[in-house]
């Protein structure tokens, strides 16, 4: 397994990490704990330490179920949770977004008894509350790095100027955004700024929340409580639409000797060294496919392909419903 650095600060991480959300929410079937931890253990067997989790996920049963995996082998894992997503318990499709100081200090006491953690590799903020200035929160983070319950502090679905302003508090060591060949519009703003201030980029839903896998053929694949049966990707005619280009994916991704999800996960390693993907599973039969995407190289002449079949803007429908849509970028 190859390493990579996120930031400038020391944060070194194997090349990929393993996002956790899908063991605990919002993808349906959550049953079969015991695979989810030999999932995590398997990771780390195959060189990949780096976990993703957050305390909306469940909420708060991800971290949890991190926890319970990584007991013993703490040191051996980079551990990134994020704050700022506050979930109603009445209703878990309510949300609410939070970053004053008194709520960052609240969400990390509860995230590292979770993680049963003394500190936290990676703490991001989830979401900017755009009540509260980002110095405010950016400096409370701070705060928790130099009293030790912190290790490096990042953003997620944070706009450019925001990115700038946070840094000016604190080295920001890496931003978490959506970034996928069917998710191109980091491209025009956001990876330019990382890399102008020496940030880190962690792509999440690098295979299109799975529709780049090629596994789902209609709507009805999905379990009747997961959530992507909302998503706009994923309605009516804008289902076909993408479905065209996955056909293309699968087609080019055959040629190369690899699965459509080793493809999508290769071009985005071949992005730039200071990207770290995290694709998310909760069986070992499919992260052990895609720590296989480290070993396909792809050419010039395949990138080339991939961007006249895959060029930014073409896949058809926003990547959230609409008030999801409103929290990014800010």
């Amino acid at each position: 397994m190859q390493h990579r650095k996120l930031g400038t600060q020391g944060l070194e991480t194997s090349a990929m990490g393993l996002g956790c959300m899908g063991m605990s929410d919002f993808y349906g079937d959550r049953s079969d704990q015991g695979e989810s931890v030999a999932t995590i253990h398997r990771a780390l067997e195959l060189g990949v330490n780096f976990l993703d989790t957050a305390d909306a996920y469940g909420p708060h049963t991800n971290e949890q179920l991190v926890g319970r995996a990584i007991k013993g082998k703490r040191d051996q894992y980079v551990i990134a949770t994020k704050f700022g997503i506050v979930r109603d318990a009445n209703d878990p499709l309510k949300r609410g977004i939070n970053g004053r100081p008194e709520y960052v200090r609240a969400s990390v006491e509860g995230s590292l008894k979770r993680l049963g953690i003394d500190t936290i590799d990676l703490y991001y903020q989830h979401r900017v509350d755009i009540n509260t200035p980002i110095e405010d929160t950016v400096g409370t983070m701070a705060d928790l790095v130099r009293e030790g319950k912190v290790k490096y502090i990042g953003l997620s679905e944070a706009g450019p100027e925001t990115l700038r302003r946070a840094n000016a508090v604190h080295p920001i060591s890496a931003l978490q955004t959506e970034y996928s060949l069917w998710s191109r519009e980091p491209e025009d703003e956001i990876i330019p700024a990382c890399r102008t201030l020496g940030i880190g980029f962690v792509p999440y839903s690098p295979l299109g929340r799975g529709f780049l896998t090629g596994a789902f053929k209609s709507i009805e694949d999905l379990r009747s409580d997961d959530f992507r049966r909302s998503s706009p990707r994923f309605q009516g005619e804008n289902f076909a639409k993408n479905l065209e280009l996955v056909r293309h994916i699968e087609r080019l991704a055959a040629e190369k000797g690899c699965t459509p999800s080793q493809l999508a996960l290769a071009w985005v390693l071949a992005q730039g060294n200071d990207m770290v993907p995290i694709p998310g599973t909760k069986r070992r039969q499919y992260l052990e496919e895609n720590i296989d995407a480290i070993n396909v190289t792809l050419t010039r002449a395949d990138l080339e392909r991939i961007d006249e079949i895959a060029p930014k803007g073409a896949a058809v429908g926003d990547r959230y419903a609409a008030e999801s849509m409103k929290v990014l970028g800010r």
